[in-house]
Protein backbone atom coordinates (compact mmCIF):
# COMPACT_ATOMS: atom_id res chain seq x y z
CA UNK A 1 0.00 0.00 0.00
CA UNK A 2 1.53 3.35 -1.01
CA UNK A 3 1.38 6.50 1.14
CA UNK A 4 -1.61 7.99 -0.66
CA UNK A 5 -3.57 4.78 -0.04
CA UNK A 6 -2.48 4.67 3.59
CA UNK A 7 -3.82 8.18 4.24
CA UNK A 8 -7.08 7.58 2.35
CA UNK A 9 -7.52 4.40 4.45
CA UNK A 10 -7.21 6.61 7.52
CA UNK A 11 -9.84 8.97 6.02
CA UNK A 12 -12.21 5.98 5.70
CA UNK A 13 -11.56 4.95 9.33
CA UNK A 14 -12.37 8.46 10.53
CA UNK A 15 -15.50 8.71 8.36
CA UNK A 16 -16.90 5.45 9.77
CA UNK A 17 -17.04 6.97 13.27
CA UNK A 18 -20.19 8.84 12.19
CA UNK A 19 -22.03 5.87 10.65
CA UNK A 20 -25.80 6.37 10.99
CA UNK A 21 -25.49 10.02 12.04
CA UNK A 22 -24.82 12.08 8.89
CA UNK A 23 -28.05 11.67 6.87
CA UNK A 24 -28.74 13.02 4.30
CA UNK A 25 -25.03 13.73 3.93
CA UNK A 26 -22.38 11.15 3.07
CA UNK A 27 -19.70 9.80 5.43
CA UNK A 28 -16.45 11.69 4.84
CA UNK A 29 -13.03 11.69 6.51
CA UNK A 30 -10.05 13.95 5.89
CA UNK A 31 -6.35 13.94 6.81
CA UNK A 32 -3.74 16.68 6.36
CA UNK A 33 -0.11 15.60 5.88
CA UNK A 34 3.07 17.72 6.01
CA UNK A 35 6.43 16.14 5.14
CA UNK A 36 5.14 12.63 5.82
CA UNK A 37 3.54 13.52 9.15
CA UNK A 38 -0.20 13.83 9.89
CA UNK A 39 -0.81 17.36 11.25
CA UNK A 40 -4.61 17.41 11.06
CA UNK A 41 -7.58 15.02 10.99
CA UNK A 42 -11.33 15.38 10.87
CA UNK A 43 -14.58 13.81 9.78
CA UNK A 44 -18.15 14.94 9.15
CA UNK A 45 -20.10 14.36 12.38
CA UNK A 46 -23.65 15.23 11.32
CA UNK A 47 -25.63 17.22 8.75
CA UNK A 48 -25.51 20.98 9.28
CA UNK A 49 -22.12 20.81 11.02
CA UNK A 50 -18.66 21.32 9.53
CA UNK A 51 -17.57 19.03 6.73
CA UNK A 52 -14.59 16.71 7.20
CA UNK A 53 -12.09 19.01 5.45
CA UNK A 54 -12.98 21.98 7.66
CA UNK A 55 -12.66 19.88 10.84
CA UNK A 56 -9.27 18.63 9.63
CA UNK A 57 -8.12 22.21 8.81
CA UNK A 58 -9.32 23.47 12.21
CA UNK A 59 -7.32 20.75 13.97
CA UNK A 60 -4.00 21.91 12.45
CA UNK A 61 -2.05 23.77 15.15
CA UNK A 62 0.41 25.58 12.88
CA UNK A 63 -1.62 26.92 9.94
CA UNK A 64 1.60 28.22 8.30
CA UNK A 65 2.34 24.62 7.24
CA UNK A 66 -0.85 24.35 5.14
CA UNK A 67 0.58 25.71 1.82
CA UNK A 68 3.26 23.00 2.05
CA UNK A 69 0.76 20.25 2.94
CA UNK A 70 -1.41 17.67 1.16
CA UNK A 71 -5.05 17.28 2.14
CA UNK A 72 -6.58 13.81 1.75
CA UNK A 73 -10.35 13.38 1.60
CA UNK A 74 -12.39 10.18 1.08
CA UNK A 75 -15.00 11.93 -1.11
CA UNK A 76 -14.64 14.83 -3.55
CA UNK A 77 -14.85 18.20 -1.71
CA UNK A 78 -18.23 19.89 -2.15
CA UNK A 79 -18.64 22.82 -4.53
CA UNK A 80 -22.06 24.16 -3.48
CA UNK A 81 -23.42 26.38 -0.74
CA UNK A 82 -25.60 24.27 1.54
CA UNK A 83 -25.74 24.72 5.31
CA UNK A 84 -21.99 25.34 5.09
CA UNK A 85 -19.83 27.05 2.42
CA UNK A 86 -18.10 24.89 -0.23
CA UNK A 87 -15.01 23.02 0.99
CA UNK A 88 -13.40 23.27 -2.47
CA UNK A 89 -13.25 27.08 -2.08
CA UNK A 90 -11.70 26.79 1.37
CA UNK A 91 -9.00 24.44 0.04
CA UNK A 92 -8.34 26.89 -2.81
CA UNK A 93 -8.24 29.88 -0.44
CA UNK A 94 -5.74 28.22 1.92
CA UNK A 95 -3.58 27.16 -1.02
CA UNK A 96 -2.81 23.53 -0.24
CA UNK A 97 0.09 22.06 -2.22
CA UNK A 98 -1.88 18.99 -3.28
CA UNK A 99 -5.29 17.34 -2.87
CA UNK A 100 -5.86 13.57 -2.92
CA UNK A 101 -9.47 12.35 -3.37
CA UNK A 102 -10.77 8.81 -2.74
CA UNK A 103 -14.01 8.72 -4.75
CA UNK A 104 -15.66 11.34 -6.92
CA UNK A 105 -19.11 12.50 -5.84
CA UNK A 106 -21.91 11.45 -8.19
CA UNK A 107 -24.32 13.88 -6.52
CA UNK A 108 -25.59 16.45 -9.05
CA UNK A 109 -24.41 19.41 -7.01
CA UNK A 110 -20.78 18.23 -6.88
CA UNK A 111 -19.93 15.69 -9.59
CA UNK A 112 -16.47 16.91 -10.62
CA UNK A 113 -17.09 20.57 -9.81
CA UNK A 114 -15.13 20.48 -6.56
CA UNK A 115 -12.12 18.91 -8.26
CA UNK A 116 -12.33 21.49 -11.08
CA UNK A 117 -12.35 24.48 -8.68
CA UNK A 118 -9.20 23.15 -7.01
CA UNK A 119 -7.44 22.32 -10.30
CA UNK A 120 -8.32 25.72 -11.79
CA UNK A 121 -6.57 27.29 -8.81
CA UNK A 122 -3.37 25.55 -9.93
CA UNK A 123 -3.39 22.94 -7.15
CA UNK A 124 -2.37 19.39 -8.04
CA UNK A 125 -5.28 16.91 -7.66
CA UNK A 126 -5.13 13.12 -7.62
CA UNK A 127 -8.44 11.22 -7.54
CA UNK A 128 -9.57 7.59 -7.50
CA UNK A 129 -7.29 6.44 -4.66
CA UNK A 130 -8.84 3.33 -2.98
CA UNK A 131 -11.91 4.33 -4.99
CA UNK A 132 -13.83 1.06 -4.49
CA UNK A 133 -13.38 1.20 -0.71
CA UNK A 134 -14.51 4.83 -0.68
CA UNK A 135 -17.60 3.95 -2.74
CA UNK A 136 -18.33 1.02 -0.40
CA UNK A 137 -18.11 3.42 2.56
CA UNK A 138 -20.93 5.46 0.99
CA UNK A 139 -22.88 2.64 -0.68
CA UNK A 140 -26.08 4.11 0.83
CA UNK A 141 -25.41 7.65 -0.46
CA UNK A 142 -24.40 6.46 -3.95
CA UNK A 143 -27.36 4.06 -4.31
CA UNK A 144 -29.76 6.79 -3.18
CA UNK A 145 -28.50 9.37 -5.68
CA UNK A 146 -27.82 7.06 -8.61
CA UNK A 147 -30.80 4.69 -8.33
CA UNK A 148 -33.23 7.16 -6.76
CA UNK A 149 -34.07 4.68 -4.01
CA UNK A 150 -32.66 3.68 -0.61
CA UNK A 151 -29.94 1.05 -0.15
CA UNK A 152 -31.92 -2.05 0.85
CA UNK A 153 -30.82 -4.61 3.43
CA UNK A 154 -32.98 -7.69 3.94
CA UNK A 155 -32.72 -9.20 7.42
CA UNK A 156 -34.25 -12.18 9.15
CA UNK A 157 -33.46 -14.90 11.69
CA UNK A 158 -34.34 -18.52 10.96
CA UNK A 159 -34.13 -21.88 12.72
CA UNK A 160 -31.87 -24.70 11.51
CA UNK A 161 -34.91 -26.17 9.71
CA UNK A 162 -35.87 -22.89 8.04
CA UNK A 163 -38.69 -21.38 10.14
CA UNK A 164 -39.13 -17.80 11.41
CA UNK A 165 -41.30 -18.79 14.37
CA UNK A 166 -42.87 -21.82 16.06
CA UNK A 167 -46.51 -22.54 15.31
CA UNK A 168 -46.94 -18.99 13.93
CA UNK A 169 -46.26 -17.39 17.34
CA UNK A 170 -43.35 -14.98 18.04
CA UNK A 171 -40.29 -17.07 18.93
CA UNK A 172 -36.82 -16.00 20.07
CA UNK A 173 -34.40 -17.39 17.49
CA UNK A 174 -31.20 -15.38 17.82
CA UNK A 175 -28.94 -15.34 20.89
CA UNK A 176 -27.94 -12.27 22.92
CA UNK A 177 -24.83 -11.59 20.80
CA UNK A 178 -26.84 -11.69 17.58
CA UNK A 179 -29.43 -9.39 19.21
CA UNK A 180 -26.71 -6.87 19.97
CA UNK A 181 -25.54 -7.15 16.35
CA UNK A 182 -29.11 -6.41 15.16
CA UNK A 183 -29.42 -3.34 17.38
CA UNK A 184 -26.09 -2.02 16.09
CA UNK A 185 -27.37 -2.59 12.55
CA UNK A 186 -30.47 -0.51 13.39
CA UNK A 187 -28.27 2.28 14.74
CA UNK A 188 -26.12 2.22 11.58
CA UNK A 189 -28.96 2.37 9.05
CA UNK A 190 -31.39 5.16 8.27
CA UNK A 191 -34.72 3.32 8.44
CA UNK A 192 -36.33 0.00 9.28
CA UNK A 193 -39.41 -1.49 7.60
CA UNK A 194 -41.98 -4.10 8.63
CA UNK A 195 -45.26 -5.33 7.20
CA UNK A 196 -48.71 -5.44 8.81
CA UNK A 197 -48.46 -9.03 9.99
CA UNK A 198 -45.15 -8.56 11.83
CA UNK A 199 -46.44 -5.41 13.51
CA UNK A 200 -49.62 -7.19 14.64
CA UNK A 201 -47.88 -10.40 15.77
CA UNK A 202 -44.81 -8.94 17.51
CA UNK A 203 -45.88 -5.38 18.43
CA UNK A 204 -42.24 -4.27 17.91
CA UNK A 205 -40.95 -0.81 18.85
CA UNK A 206 -38.11 -1.04 16.24
CA UNK A 207 -35.81 1.17 18.31
CA UNK A 208 -32.13 0.87 19.26
CA UNK A 209 -31.79 -0.57 22.75
CA UNK A 210 -28.73 -2.80 23.06
CA UNK A 211 -26.31 -0.51 21.22
CA UNK A 212 -25.25 3.13 20.98
CA UNK A 213 -26.98 5.20 18.33
CA UNK A 214 -29.94 7.04 16.92
CA UNK A 215 -33.33 5.34 16.47
CA UNK A 216 -33.96 4.65 12.78
CA UNK A 217 -37.00 6.04 10.95
CA UNK A 218 -39.72 3.37 11.24
CA UNK A 219 -41.64 2.37 8.12
CA UNK A 220 -44.85 0.36 8.44
CA UNK A 221 -46.49 -1.16 5.37
CA UNK A 222 -50.14 -1.31 6.44
CA UNK A 223 -52.47 -0.85 3.45
CA UNK A 224 -55.74 -1.16 5.36
CA UNK A 225 -54.47 0.52 8.57
CA UNK A 226 -55.07 -2.63 10.60
CA UNK A 227 -52.36 -1.92 13.19
CA UNK A 228 -53.94 -0.13 16.20
CA UNK A 229 -52.53 3.30 16.99
CA UNK A 230 -51.77 2.28 20.57
CA UNK A 231 -49.14 -0.20 19.29
CA UNK A 232 -45.48 0.60 20.01
CA UNK A 233 -44.69 1.47 16.38
CA UNK A 234 -46.94 4.54 16.81
CA UNK A 235 -45.18 5.82 19.95
CA UNK A 236 -43.10 9.01 19.87
CA UNK A 237 -39.66 7.37 20.09
CA UNK A 238 -38.91 7.76 16.37
CA UNK A 239 -40.20 9.31 13.18
CA UNK A 240 -42.62 6.84 11.57
CA UNK A 241 -43.87 6.54 7.98
CA UNK A 242 -47.09 4.56 7.52
CA UNK A 243 -47.44 3.33 3.94
CA UNK A 244 -51.14 2.72 3.34
CA UNK A 245 -53.86 2.98 0.70
CA UNK A 246 -56.32 5.06 2.75
CA UNK A 247 -54.92 8.39 3.90
CA UNK A 248 -52.19 11.02 3.64
CA UNK A 249 -50.98 13.58 6.14
CA UNK A 250 -48.81 14.15 9.20
CA UNK A 251 -49.76 13.74 12.85
CA UNK A 252 -46.87 14.61 15.21
CA UNK A 253 -44.05 12.15 14.40
CA UNK A 254 -46.28 9.97 12.21
CA UNK A 255 -46.56 10.55 8.47
CA UNK A 256 -49.17 8.69 6.43
CA UNK A 257 -48.16 8.11 2.80
CA UNK A 258 -50.68 6.76 0.33
CA UNK A 259 -49.45 4.09 -2.11
CA UNK A 260 -51.53 1.74 -4.29
CA UNK A 261 -51.65 -1.92 -3.20
CA UNK A 262 -51.11 -3.36 -6.64
CA UNK A 263 -47.48 -3.38 -7.71
CA UNK A 264 -46.58 -1.36 -4.61
CA UNK A 265 -42.78 -1.77 -4.64
CA UNK A 266 -42.17 0.39 -7.74
CA UNK A 267 -44.33 3.10 -6.07
CA UNK A 268 -42.74 2.67 -2.63
CA UNK A 269 -39.21 3.35 -3.90
CA UNK A 270 -39.92 6.91 -5.20
CA UNK A 271 -41.95 7.61 -2.01
CA UNK A 272 -38.96 6.70 0.19
CA UNK A 273 -36.60 8.61 -2.13
CA UNK A 274 -38.81 11.69 -1.71
CA UNK A 275 -38.58 11.26 2.09
CA UNK A 276 -34.76 11.24 1.67
CA UNK A 277 -34.45 7.76 3.17
CA UNK A 278 -30.96 6.53 2.22
CA UNK A 279 -31.02 3.01 3.62
CA UNK A 280 -33.68 0.60 4.88
CA UNK A 281 -33.49 -2.66 6.79
CA UNK A 282 -36.41 -4.87 5.72
CA UNK A 283 -37.13 -6.76 8.97
CA UNK A 284 -40.17 -8.71 7.92
CA UNK A 285 -42.24 -10.61 7.86
CA UNK A 286 -41.79 -13.44 5.41
CA UNK A 287 -44.36 -12.10 2.93
CA UNK A 288 -42.83 -8.60 2.84
CA UNK A 289 -39.28 -9.98 2.51
CA UNK A 290 -40.35 -12.33 -0.28
CA UNK A 291 -41.79 -9.43 -2.28
CA UNK A 292 -38.43 -7.61 -2.24
CA UNK A 293 -36.58 -10.84 -3.10
CA UNK A 294 -38.94 -11.69 -5.99
CA UNK A 295 -38.69 -8.17 -7.41
CA UNK A 296 -34.88 -8.25 -7.10
CA UNK A 297 -35.02 -4.94 -5.21
CA UNK A 298 -32.33 -5.46 -2.56
CA UNK A 299 -28.62 -4.76 -2.17
CA UNK A 300 -27.55 -6.81 0.82
CA UNK A 301 -29.11 -9.61 2.86
CA UNK A 302 -28.26 -10.62 6.41
CA UNK A 303 -29.59 -14.00 7.51
CA UNK A 304 -29.09 -15.12 11.12
CA UNK A 305 -29.33 -18.89 11.49
CA UNK A 306 -29.64 -20.69 14.81
CA UNK A 307 -27.82 -23.94 14.04
CA UNK A 308 -29.16 -25.80 17.11
CA UNK A 309 -32.81 -24.77 16.98
CA UNK A 310 -35.45 -26.88 15.22
CA UNK A 311 -38.97 -25.40 15.17
CA UNK A 312 -40.68 -27.99 12.93
CA UNK A 313 -43.75 -25.90 12.19
CA UNK A 314 -44.54 -22.22 11.66
CA UNK A 315 -43.84 -19.41 9.19
CA UNK A 316 -41.38 -20.58 6.54
CA UNK A 317 -38.29 -18.44 5.95
CA UNK A 318 -38.22 -16.65 2.58
CA UNK A 319 -37.12 -18.62 -0.48
CA UNK A 320 -33.67 -17.24 -1.16
CA UNK A 321 -31.07 -18.79 -3.44
CA UNK A 322 -27.88 -16.80 -3.38
CA UNK A 323 -24.20 -17.44 -2.77
CA UNK A 324 -22.97 -16.40 0.66
CA UNK A 325 -20.38 -13.62 0.54
CA UNK A 326 -19.35 -13.60 4.17
CA UNK A 327 -20.05 -15.64 7.31
CA UNK A 328 -19.60 -14.79 10.97
CA UNK A 329 -20.25 -17.05 13.97
CA UNK A 330 -21.74 -15.67 17.17
CA UNK A 331 -21.74 -18.77 19.40
CA UNK A 332 -24.51 -21.04 18.04
CA UNK A 333 -25.76 -18.35 15.63
CA UNK A 334 -24.33 -17.94 12.14
CA UNK A 335 -24.65 -14.60 10.38
CA UNK A 336 -24.57 -15.00 6.60
CA UNK A 337 -24.22 -11.92 4.42
CA UNK A 338 -25.17 -11.80 0.77
CA UNK A 339 -24.68 -9.11 -1.87
CA UNK A 340 -26.96 -8.65 -4.87
CA UNK A 341 -24.40 -8.47 -7.67
CA UNK A 342 -27.01 -8.80 -10.42
CA UNK A 343 -28.49 -5.55 -9.12
CA UNK A 344 -25.25 -3.61 -8.72
CA UNK A 345 -22.94 -4.97 -11.32
CA UNK A 346 -19.49 -5.15 -9.73
CA UNK A 347 -19.68 -1.72 -8.11
CA UNK A 348 -20.26 -2.74 -4.53
CA UNK A 349 -18.60 -5.54 -2.71
CA UNK A 350 -18.41 -6.45 0.97
CA UNK A 351 -15.31 -5.70 2.92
Amino acid sequence: MNNDELYIKRCIELAQKALGKTYPNPLVGSVIVHNGKIIGEGYHHKAGENHAEINAINSVENKDLIPESTIYVSLEPCAHYGKTPPCALKIKELGFKKVVIGAMDSHDKVNGKGKKIIQDAGIEVVSGVLEEECIQLNKRFFTYHEKKRPYIILKWAESADGFLDKDFKPTAISNSLANQFVHQLRADEHAILVGTQTALNDNPSLTVRNAEGVNPVRILIDFDLKVPQDFKIYNDEAKTLVINSIKEGTENNIKFIRVGKENFLPDLMPALYKEQIQSVIIEGGSYTLQQFISAGIWDEAIVIKNENLKLENGTKAPVFQQNINETENLRDNTINRYVNLSQNGELYYLK
